[in-house]
């Protein structure tokens, strides 16, 4: 077991906020985002900043934060409210990435009322759409969002794993995705009247933030639905669904999360990299860590630099068949670059940290076979080609 030591922390000013890092020496922190974690706890009202070891710079903001305070800042949270990652177990007879890449469906076309009356996936929907907001439901998004499907690799925690129905070689599809437009839109509208600056109203803005988390949660279970039912599987219910763009009331002041998923006893999975392992953990922050875990590796690359040092480095071929032998389905070569494994921090080190100050206990870790972000038409249509002409019978 690591040896625990405690966060680095700055001693709060008369004017200043505390801010706790939860990072090894080891671990990659930019200056830049320790800038932005001291330029938050300035702030008229913070109490505390709990830093996870994935922080990174964030546009005004830090990512892979946690932060307390008396007044509600909608920016802290970001545009994308209620993102998060849900895993799902899925049955599938056999798993073989060259064959399931090329059946995943577009992602990027939203489910429609009318047009898609009949689609399965539209089961998962109970009662009303949160907001009514039916814009791009049952797409992945852009950025760093992704459906995976992944084999369960190390057991690391047996009874843990058990209760969660979770064993060695199983599969489950990975979901990252939030609220698409609709966390956009709520942001915009305050930032249009008020700017960066704290929420007039908390009440109203909570009420439609509050909205956008269910749709990211009810997002998720579309997408992996639509995912299920084209790899020839039944959906299942998410074992974990944790948003990690949220703020709570919490001890009787708003926790902003960015980037930083709920910690207080519950089941969270740690996004690595499409190349590289992800890490499902049983989280028990305390109230020094603002009650959170990391949600994930954490760039280490701005997407500028990804893009520039990529292309130096790496075909898109290269990109598309990943270190750990599974295939990545990107029809956006730019994103293939931006995306690329080496634009992030080490997973192992971050979960490393996260055992170190005993804020969790790695479960299991989850290996990726296929991992969606676009569909690659071209290359869907080029394996159509293939199948038609060596097909002699069934299917």
């Amino acid at each position: 077991m690591s040896e625990h030591h405690p966060p680095r922390i700055s001693t709060p000013s008369s004017t200043c906020a505390s801010v706790a890092v939860f990072a090894s020496a080891a671990s990659w922190i930019e200056s830049a985002a320790l800038a932005q974690c001291q330029q938050v706890a300035a702030l008229d009202g913070m109490v505390h900043v709990a830093a996870m070891p994935d922080l990174h710079p964030g546009k005004g903001a830090p990512i892979g934060a946690a932060m307390a305070s008396t007044v509600l800042y909608p920016f802290l949270v970001g545009s994308d409210i209620g993102c998060g990652i849900a895993v799902f177990p899925i049955k599938l007879k056999r798993a073989v990435p060259e064959r399931l890449a090329s059946r995943f469906p577009d992602l990027d076309r939203a489910l429609d009322p009318e047009r898609d009356a009949d689609d399965p996936a539209w089961a998962v929907v109970q009662g009303d759409v949160p907001a009514g907001h039916l814009d791009g439901l049952g797409t992945v998004g852009r950025g760093n969002h992704f459906v995976e499907l992944a084999r369960v690799g190390a057991i690391l925690d047996p009874g843990h794993a058990s209760r969660l129905g979770l064993d060695a070689g199983d599969l489950v599809l990975v979901v990252h995705s939030g609220s698409r437009g609709l966390g956009e839109r709520i942001l915009r509208t305050h930032t249009e009247a008020h700017g960066a600056g704290a929420a007039p109203d908390p009440a109203a803005y909570l009420a439609r933030h509050d909205d956008a988390v269910r749709w990211g949660s009810l997002n998720r279970r579309v997408l992996a639905a639509r995912v299920a039912y084209a790899l020839g599987a039944e959906p299942t219910d998410p074992i974990v669904d944790q948003c990690h763009n949220l703020v709570e009331i919490r001890d009787g002041v708003y926790l902003h999360r960015k980037g930083a998923a709920p910690g207080d006893g519950r089941d969270v999975l740690v996004a690595g990299t499409r190349g590289t392992a992800s890490y499902l953990v049983a989280a028990h922050a305390g109230p020094e860590a603002n009650h959170s875990v990391a949600h994930g590796a954490g760039r280490k690359m701005s997407r500028a630099d990804a893009l520039r040092r990529g292309r130096a480095k790496h075909t898109v071929e290269e990109l598309r068949r990943t270190p750990v032998g599974s295939l990545v389905v990107c029809g956006d070569r730019q994103l293939l670059f931006e995306e690329a494994p080496t634009a992030y921090k080490r997973i192992e080190q971050v979960i490393a940290d996260l055992v170190e100050h005993q804020l969790a206990t790695p479960v299991v870790s989850t290996i990726p076979l296929v991992t969606y972000k676009t569909p690659d038409l071209a290359s869907t249509a080029r394996s159509d080609r293939r199948g038609h002409r060596g097909r002699r019978g069934g299917s």
